[in-house]
């Protein structure tokens, strides 16, 4: 693998790895609906102010999210929304997985 090869394959791990958190997998998804303030995550994730913010953060520094400040709330959305397609990749895994398992114990 040549340098330019890594790099690509880091900066892919890098969005994977912001994904790979369940609260930030639940925000992204709940994203998907459209833009969403920090505060109404705050309620609906039952976490501090900086505990939200933080996980968002994480997610705009991976590209996953953008923001847009609208005086003292900031609202997130998806900057590029086909990264949760890969998500439907994942649950038929989950799904394959869970009829291997199931055809052992029979």
């Amino acid at each position: 693998m040549n340098k330019k090869e890594k790099e690509m394959y880091s900066a892919k791990a890098k969005v994977l790895k912001a994904l790979a958190h369940p609260t930030r997998l639940w925000m992204a998804e709940q994203l998907a609906g459209g833009e969403r303030c920090v505060c109404e995550f705050v309620e609906e994730i039952d976490a501090d102010f900086s505990t939200v913010s933080k996980h968002l953060s994480v997610l705009k520094e991976a590209g996953i999210v953008e923001d847009d400040k609208r005086g003292k709330q900031v609202f997130y959305s998806l900057k590029v929304p086909c990264v949760l397609n890969f998500m439907h990749c994942v649950e038929e895994v989950l799904r394959s997985n869970a009829a291997t398992q199931a055809a052992l114990m029979e």
